[in-house]
């Protein structure tokens, strides 16, 4: 009944959302200047942030170790620790936090990149007449809205089109989604409506066709999750939160209350990671917001508590944005195991996912390759026949692990609410766990508050509710042209950066190298293919980045969209790192491999690996082994049964072409599965079945061969750029 109650008033409240009919580019407008009393309020309430720039990392260190007591300590610099230590020092309050590893480096980076109230949840929600789903729909709709607002740069407004095949869904499915705009009420970004089967293949030109009936398209918001999750760790230390990566809570500090005579958490032993040196964190209040971590804190504090958290698995992969529509995303509502999955355009790529799994808790969680192949059959289910869904266009995988709260003895983790719980020990440690990004900055809001009560703190009610995230104030849809007219940087590089750093987009600019080039003027990419340019390396340091991986998976997100590319930008990127940071020949090489390993285990480059390898099988008809040999042999001229370097620059010499040493090197090296140095016909032939399978895509190798197979006697230049560079 009181389901019902709820449900009733949102709908007599919620149709007349304005955002409902105005287009894209006026909501950009609308959001910026349709601001509720709360914000107002938020607003004329806080002054402004303390420091202009966030202190340097060793300065924070130096705070935590020299403030005698904070009031919060938070342990956790994921999304909802940062929105923690965020809304306390916004409050007044002497805040800290501690990150054992960087910000966003766990599940906080590894997500949908959605911010979302949850479909599915609704519909639940709907189903059982379950209130408390209800409230965290609406609870998240609102945050979507905030979060949309707080950070215009990293977020904006996607729509989703769920494909429609049997008649009687389609009023189904159209009633669920409208209910979703009702709940969402003033705070509907744009109306969900329903296309026709024409429309909706004009919408979305790669989706399968056949028995289409039509679609229906609704809206949720989309952002940069790790960039995200870094503004607000940039925007709390800007205003005075002593906040520092790379910081592991060794142990909880404890005191007797005199007046009770119970022991009470005061704080924690923390040990610089980068250093070894240990110091105590007083504070007299410690939060503990560490995601899938939560029962390892909990454990400090009691041996005997009860574990409150079930991990759960979300495997995501990356494909080529040609995959799918620049601005549309596809939800499949069904799954063949019951499951959702989502295929949106991510940063001009394509993200698919997610799976949802129980798992062991890992600092390194590692996508299967069961996992990666279960995505792709979705895939093949909704497009094109005449879309080749290729394994070997994955261009990057990842698994993260959600801390869903459940009761411990649930094996089905599909079926739980990410309903967050903020709990409290005896000893006055405060937990908060489960939820979702969305919803980071309300379950910060309730934690702070149940500290306030629970410690007897002073300050006032929660001020983040339209508070600008770092480079969230001043930017406009328009500021790339400023940064092009006033550096002359690229147009993409220009739009990238506002993209990414909003109205900060400028300290970047000015710290772009000179490319010597009549166009662009300044801004060295990392690599071609994308827009990351060396002048964010310097800037990441600034941003409390300390190690490759940090560069590659946070501060840009190359670990996310390519791993070959990832790869390729390494030296340069540890080149610029350690002239920075003073990093000896030793470090260099330690931060390589560091860095090297983390793509190959868990950003799916491991994978790459295992679907062209010595043992692979050739599975070719005899007349395609015969126009592969032939082909070989025209690099194999001598009959040797291989080829080298020498051969094919012999070649390519033939045909006019010039290629340096290293990157015939490269090339060769990609298919060298023996690694003696030369590629034998054996592996010539292995790698051309596998690409035949789809398993490889792109192989520089493959391409040149091919091309100059036909262009001997025409002497065509070879084009051996790196094709998508799929695992």
């Amino acid at each position: 009944m009181a389901f019902q109650k709820a449900l009733k008033g949102t709908i007599l409240v919620g149709g007349g959302a304005l955002a409902s009919v105005l287009g894209l580019s006026q909501f950009a407008h609308y959001r910026r200047k349709q601001v509720s009393l709360a914000y107002v309020e938020a607003a004329e309430c806080l002054s402004e942030p303390v420091n202009r720039e966030p202190p340097s990392r060793e300065a924070q260190l130096l705070t935590l170790q020299n403030t005698a007591e904070f009031d919060i300590l938070v342990i956790g610099g994921g999304a909802t620790g940062c929105g923690c230590a965020l809304d306390a020092v916004t409050r007044g309050l002497k805040t800290a936090l501690v990150e054992r590893d960087d910000f966003s480096s766990g599940t906080s980076s590894r997500s949908t990149k959605l911010i979302h109230g949850g479909v599915r949840y609704l519909q639940k929600a709907i189903m059982k007449l379950d209130i408390e789903q209800y409230r965290m729909v609406k609870e998240a709709l609102h945050e979507r809205a905030n979060l949309l607002e707080i950070a215009p740069h990293l977020s904006a407004p996607l729509p989703i089109m769920l494909p429609v095949y049997k008649w009687w869904q389609l009023p189904y499915y159209w009633v669920g989604i409208k209910l979703y705009d009702l709940v969402a009420g003033s705070n509907c970004l744009k109306s969900s409506y329903v296309l026709s089967k024409s429309r909706a293949l004009e919408h979305f030109p790669m989706l399968q066709k056949d028995k289409l009936v039509g679609a229906i398209v609704y809206y949720d918001g989309q952002h940069n999750d790790a960039r995200m999750n870094l503004a607000i760790a940039l925007t709390a230390a800007r205003y005075g939160a002593a906040t520092a990566n790379y910081m592991e809570v060794v142990s909880l500090l404890k005191k007797t209350d005199p007046h009770t005579g119970q022991e009470r958490v005061s704080g924690a032993r923390c040990k610089d990671v980068l250093t070894g040196q240990e110091f105590d964190v007083r504070a007299k209040c410690v939060i503990n917001a560490t995601g899938p971590f939560t029962d390892t804190v909990r454990k400090m504090d009691d041996k005997n508590a009860a574990a409150i958290c079930q991990p759960s698995a979300g495997v995501h992969i990356v494909m080529p944005g040609y995959y799918s529509p620049e601005s549309m995303g596809l939800l499949d509502p069904a799954t063949s195991d019951g499951r959702v999955i989502f295929f949106l355009p991510w940063q001009k790529m394509t993200i698919a996912g997610t799976t949802d799994t129980p798992t062991d808790i890992t600092h390194h969680p590692i996508p299967s390759e069961e996992d990666i192949n279960f995505i792709l059959n979705e895939v093949r289910n909704y497009l094109s026949c005449d879309v080749e869904v290729r394994r070997g266009d994955v261009l990057a995988a990842w698994s993260g692990i959600r801390p869903l709260v459940t009761d411990p003895k649930s094996a089905d983790t599909q079926s739980i609410s990410r309903n967050h719980v903020v709990d409290i020990s005896e000893s006055g440690l405060i937990t908060i766990a489960g939820g979702k990004w969305t919803t980071y900055r309300s379950m910060a809001e309730d934690t702070i508050n149940a500290a306030i009560k629970t410690h007897n703190l002073k300050a006032g009610p929660s001020r983040t509710v339209g508070l600008y995230l770092q480079g969230g104030k001043d930017w406009s849809p328009t500021l790339y042209i400023r940064l092009v007219q006033d550096y002359g940087l690229e147009s993409e590089v220009a739009q990238h950066l506002a993209a990414t750093y909003g109205d900060k987009a400028f300290e970047v600019a000015k710290m772009a190298s000179v490319t010597g080039k009549r166009w662009p003027i300044v801004g060295v990419r990392l690599v071609s293919e994308f827009p990351y340019i060396e002048a964010e390396v310097k800037y990441g340091i600034k941003e409390y980045a300390c190690t490759a991986v940090d560069m590659i998976s946070r501060r840009t997100r190359l670990a996310f969209l390519n791993v070959q590319a990832a790869e390729e930008a390494l030296p340069r990127i540890v080149e610029l790192m350690g002239r920075e940071l003073n990093w000896d020949d030793y470090k260099k090489e330690e931060e390589l491999e560091t860095a090297r390993k983390f793509l190959y285990y868990e950003m799916g480059y491991k994978s790459r690996s295992e679907q062209l390898t010595d043992r692979s099988e050739i599975s070719l008809l005899p007349s395609d082994i015969d126009r592969y040999k032939k082909r070989f042999h025209k690099f194999d001229a001598d009959q040797k049964g291989f080829i080298t370097i020498v051969d094919v620059q012999r070649v390519l010499e033939s045909i006019n072409v010039q290629m340096d040493e290293n990157t015939l090197h490269e090339i060769l090296n990609e298919v060298d599965l023996n690694k003696n140095g030369q590629v034998e016909l054996n592996e010539f032939l292995q790698l051309m079945s596998a690409i035949q399978k789809g398993r490889v895509s792109g192989s520089r190798l493959a391409i040149l061969m091919k091309t100059a197979e036909e262009n001997l006697d025409r002497r065509v230049p070879i084009p051996v750029d790196r094709s998508c560079g799929g695992l």
